[in-house]
């Protein structure tokens, strides 16, 4: 068997786009090389209806965290508190990628909640409140999931902070399915 004759590619670099990156008249667009100029956009608007949904988190575990009451509540109310802490470090991240990129986060609150993807809860009721959580850590974690593909490789950076921010919506999920059981 001649393995000289073997059909595959060469892994090669665009030479053509390596170099425009280096011109100093696309110097003041920071991370935003040519490889990644015509989806930027694009996947900015992804990241800001991202951010949305993280700041509706925010404010619904936040209003959850003060008003759980009940025999059980200070735990899972605890609980609360710390995704909502771990929500808001989502929505920095997402803001600070969306400004490397070129864009601006949109963090105007009257249009937050129809951007986000999540819904807001008042609920009283304790257990209501869990469900709620846990629906909209479900939803994100399926609008992560599809993020992470529809982007893949045309923003490597952005995929692997999707990535790790996916994999704390899929603990939030399985620490809130859990408290569904006992509380």
């Amino acid at each position: 068997m001649n393995h000289a004759t073997s059909n595959t590619t060469a892994l090669q670099l665009d030479e053509a786009a390596i170099r425009r990156a280096a011109e100093s008249s696309h110097l003041g667009e920071g991370a935003v090389t040519p490889g990644i100029q015509p989806y930027a956009g694009e996947i900015c608007k992804l990241l800001n209806d991202a951010l949305a949904t993280e700041w509706v988190c925010v404010l619904r575990y936040k209003r959850h965290y003060f008003t759980a009451s009940g025999l059980t509540s200070t735990p899972v109310a605890e609980e609360f508190l710390v995704h909502a802490n771990e929500e808001m470090a989502h929505a920095d991240r997402l803001a600070e990628r969306i400004v490397q990129l070129g864009g601006q986060p949109l963090l105007d609150p009257a249009e937050l909640h129809a951007r986000s993807h999540a819904e807001y809860d008042d609920s009283l009721d304790l257990n209501c409140m869990i469900r709620a959580n846990l629906v909209a850590e479900r939803v994100a974690v399926e609008v992560y999931r599809q993020m992470i593909q529809v982007i893949g490789d045309k923003d490597p950076t952005t995929t692997r902070l999707l990535q790790e921010i996916l994999a704390d919506e899929e603990e939030h999920a399985d620490e809130l399915s859990d408290w569904l059981d006992h509380a």
